[in-house]
């Protein structure tokens, strides 16, 4: 569906329109804090820091620290997005009991001051054509990578960072379009950039076909959960397919998609399924990073009744 120029057409002026109106975080000084809204509506205690010479947004987390230390979640943006765009789901898992950090890449947009800057991030192209995903590999966006690792690396490297114990044993990833496509690949999607201190990641609206010719989306070895929109016209169909990205992936795996969700639904732009969006995010993240089984909260949402708004829901534990 990928290389239907009419369908890509469409998915990037989505992007274009909701980055002309999704309010971005400006860049601030380093440790200085800037307030971030929950879904809720509170104030979190969110903040910029540097790490490795790269701008990451952090949010540290609520409630008494376990003995082990918190477990670590790094989000990666979309393309030309901006690191703070999905701060209902950053700010909920920090509010949850989870340090979240999440790098400023180089085709991000968030920060640009001034107009022209803007629309020059906004109408970068991508190192490869998304309607060619056959012609990606283990090196296209691989600066993305760099930027996850060099995060984990130094932050990990210590029992605690910015004052927060880590349990370095327990490091999830989430990451929404390019950003789910960075994550997978993180995960073994590419080989060679597996990381094997990852121990779940969360794709929400991923582009990831090019892991379908040359990838490896069957031997993973950590549990992902794939969220998507029956909106979301120009990605979600290559993960919900049959042989498509859910089906090639191997368990556990979990797949939760959205009734008329679009690909912009995990932003600021679209709030409407946010709240749900987050609460099963957050079940499979309490799952496999926190070790909930008693009971299992994320087969707890698979046994009861479906929202009217989740249009599908898909669980494989093995």
């Amino acid at each position: 569906m990928l290389r239907n120029p009419r369908m890509m057409l469409v998915l990037i002026l989505m992007v274009v329109v909701a980055a002309t109106f999704i309010p971005y975080q400006l860049p601030v000084a380093v440790g200085q804090t800037t307030p971030e809204v929950s879904s809720e509506g509170q104030e979190s205690p969110g903040s910029y820091v540097e790490i490795a010479g790269r701008q990451v947004a952090m949010w540290k987390p609520a409630g008494p620290a376990p003995a082990q230390g918190y477990p670590l979640i790094v989000f990666s943006h979309g393309f030309t997005l901006c690191e703070t765009h999905s701060k209902f789901l950053t700010d909920g898992w920090a509010q949850a009991g989870y340090f979240v950090l999440a790098p400023h890449h180089q085709d991000g947009a968030c920060g640009s001051k001034h107009r022209g800057k803007l629309i020059e991030k906004l109408s970068k192209r991508p190192e490869e054509p998304f309607r060619n995903p056959d012609d990606w590999n283990d090196t296209t966006y691989r600066e993305r990578r760099e930027d996850v690792e060099a995060v984990l690396n130094a932050v990990l490297k210590e029992r605690s960072f910015e004052g927060v114990p880590i349990d370095g044993s327990r490091v999830g990833l989430a990451g929404h379009s390019l950003g789910g496509y960075t994550v997978l690949a993180l995960a073994g999607a590419w080989p060679s950039w597996k990381d094997p201190r990852v121990k779940a990641v969360l794709a929400v609206s991923p582009f990831c076909v090019p892991f379908f010719k040359t990838g490896d989306l069957g031997h993973l070895g950590v549990p992902v959960m794939y969220q998507g929109g029956t909106g979301d016209i120009a990605v979600t169909p290559t993960v919900a397919r049959p042989g498509g990205g859910y089906d090639l992936t191997s368990p556990p795996k979990s797949f939760v998609e959205f009734a008329m969700a679009g690909h912009l639904a995990w932003t600021s732009a679209d709030p409407l399924h946010h709240g749900l969006m987050e609460r099963y995010a957050l079940a499979f993240f309490d799952r496999y990073l926190k070790g909930v089984t008693s009971p299992d909260p994320l087969a707890e949402l698979v046994k009861s009744p479906k929202p009217s708004s989740v249009r599908r829901l898909e669980y494989a534990e093995k």
